[in-house]
């Protein structure tokens, strides 16, 4: 069984996704300490946190898996494969049609068979689920001059403050959503740029490909005094800007807007006290609306791809249900033929090279059967004639 456990901006605010996230590590090492579970994919954004599992074991029965908090969403089998389809696809994301899902899940099927926790059956469900959205992307307009989360957080930064022109900006995190508000913000034209990331290095080059500056992390004070905007996107497991820390700061707090889009978030909310204007992932999902209704009309058309490629999908599953018979058919024959040529060689006595010729000889012949009997049950296996396959299965074991 294919079993997805997930929490998602669609029904969580940031302070649930970051509670729920910690809860459903603690379901999946629950689940993994009773089960020993050989095949997952964990996938972690900043508007996400699922893992999906392939189990013989776990049952929707599992008592793990009943549980009262509705933030968590747990589907099986089918539904959790279409949610994946259908991620990747951009059609599940907050901007739909953004592009980063995509490389997301490239980046967690990666990891997970760098980590050998990634099988045959999650091999094969993600490779789907990354073709799938690639064709989407290629045979609809659904990501046309599509936004990503950090064009939506510049978005969200002109509704409030107006024209960024002739603003100073500090960019804290550099890496990829970091890049990404780096390119939203490559298009304006500031007066600084300033770049902030714990390795420097990184920082210098971002700082590079905008014509902007690198800073130290050590200096983050001397140029939050500068800033007029601030958008946090680092990996920090906990808050590094807060109240205490602007507090030694000389400057006018109300006239500081700051956009956190990480997850956990990265500055305190306790900002808002000094009159400073934050703004979080939940504060996008009015930009994230009006992006989505100039997408809606190419839902059918993705949907469409995921139903048909869903099908072909599920054919590669029956198939696979008898590849096992299937090898273990051929193996025995193998066997055979290999015993039984070399007692008639040894009749035969190579001497004009009689047994080289029998051996390919035999080996055509049970390439020939194997052919026969190899089409014929997986034939039955797409048209799911479980009569055959049982019958099949009987014989060849």
């Amino acid at each position: 069984m294919i079993l997805n456990l997930r929490v998602d901006h669609k029904i969580a605010d940031i302070h649930t996704m970051e509670k729920i996230s910690k809860d459903i590590d603690e379901l999946f090492w629950k689940l993994q300490e009773k089960y020993s579970i050989g095949e997952y994919v964990e996938i972690s954004t900043c508007n996400r946190k699922e893992y999906y599992i392939h189990s013989d074991y776990i049952s929707e029965d599992e008592k793990l898996l009943s549980h009262e908090n509705q933030s968590i969403i747990i589907e099986y089998g089918q539904s959790a494969v279409m949610h994946l389809l259908r991620m990747t696809s951009g059609l599940e994301s907050m901007i739909v049609g953004e592009d980063q899902i995509l490389g997301q899940v490239k980046d967690a099927k990666h990891k997970a068979m760098k980590n050998h926790h990634c099988g045959r059956v999650l091999d094969a469900v993600f490779t789907k689920a990354i073709h799938v959205g690639q064709v989407v992307r290629n045979k609809t307009n659904i990501n046309k001059g599509s936004v990503s989360i950090g064009s939506a957080a510049i978005d969200l930064a002109e509704k409030h403050m107006g024209s960024l022109d002739e603003k100073s900006v500090l960019v804290i995190g550099a890496g990829k959503m970091g890049r990404l508000v780096a390119k939203a913000l490559a298009e304006k034209d500031l007066h600084a740029i300033f770049v902030a990331n714990r390795t420097y290095y990184v920082a210098v080059e971002l700082a590079k490909d905008l014509d902007g500056e690198a800073i130290l992390f050590s200096d983050l004070e001397r140029y939050l005094a500068e800033a007029d905007l601030v958008i946090s996107a680092t990996s920090a497991p906990h808050s590094i800007i807060d109240k205490e820390r602007l507090l030694g700061i000389d400057r006018t707090y109300d006239e500081l807007m700051m956009v956190d889009i990480a997850n956990p978030r990265d500055i305190s909310e306790d900002v808002i006290d000094l009159g400073v204007k934050l703004f979080n992932i939940d504060d996008l999902r009015e930009i994230a609306d009006i992006n989505t209704q100039l997408r809606i009309k190419e839902f059918g058309e993705a949907e469409n791809i995921i139903d048909e490629e869903f099908i072909l999908l599920k054919e590669s599953f029956k198939i696979m249900e008898v590849d096992d018979i299937l090898g273990s058919l051929r193996a025995s024959m193998e066997e055979i033929r290999q015993r039984e040529t070399q007692k008639a060689s040894v009749k035969l006595a190579d001497v004009d090279g009689s047994a080289k010729i029998l051996d390919n000889l035999t080996n055509s012949i049970v390439n020939k059967i194997f052919f026969d009997i190899s089409k014929k049950v997986k034939n039955a296996a797409k048209e799911e004639n479980a009569e055959i396959l049982e019958a099949a299965e009987y014989i060849f074991k």
